[in-house]
């Protein structure tokens, strides 16, 4: 009698472990955005591919950007933007944005262009992102980087 009480709490045990251990975590990290690539376009605006970096282990939908960018060290000015897309989890997507820089970014920009070299660069603001199926919550990002010049493609930094 005693070793069948054993086996059923035994089993027992097994059984409310299997129930503890079931399921997906849902871990919710702050997202990360950088400048994939900056092309200067023919009237002196920019075109920004922002790349969205999703750290979550569930996916997320970025509805909008409001990034102060700097370059070198001029202001350029604030890059908003509604992406509205899901990045699923831990991985990463990149939006187009346009964007008008302020006359010293510009300078800035074509001083490195021309020089071909390195360009270091700043982002700071915010990111909104809703978790799959949750509330929409402000993230704030801080980011410092640099562009260089691509070969062969004038007027684009990567």
């Amino acid at each position: 009698m005693t070793r069948t009480w054993q086996w059923i709490s035994f089993s027992l045990l097994c059984l409310a472990l299997a129930a503890c251990s079931g399921g997906l975590v849902r871990r919710v990290s702050p997202p990360a955005a950088s400048i994939q690539q900056l092309t200067v376009n023919t009237d002196g605006s920019w075109s920004v591919d922002l790349r969205l970096q999703n750290y979550s282990s569930i996916p997320m939908r970025f509805d909008s950007a409001d990034l102060a960018i700097t370059v070198g060290d001029q202001t350029a000015g604030s890059l908003k933007g509604a992406p509205r897309i899901s990045i699923g989890p831990e991985s990463a997507d990149v939006v187009t944005l346009p964007f008008k820089p302020g006359i010293e970014a510009r300078m800035a920009v074509a001083d490195a262009l021309a020089g071909r070299r390195s360009l270091g660069y700043t982002l700071k603001g915010k990111l909104e992102a809703v978790p799959d199926e949750g509330k929409s919550k402000s993230f704030d990002i801080d980011t410092k980087n640099t562009l260089s010049p691509v070969p062969g493609l004038d007027g684009v930094l990567r």
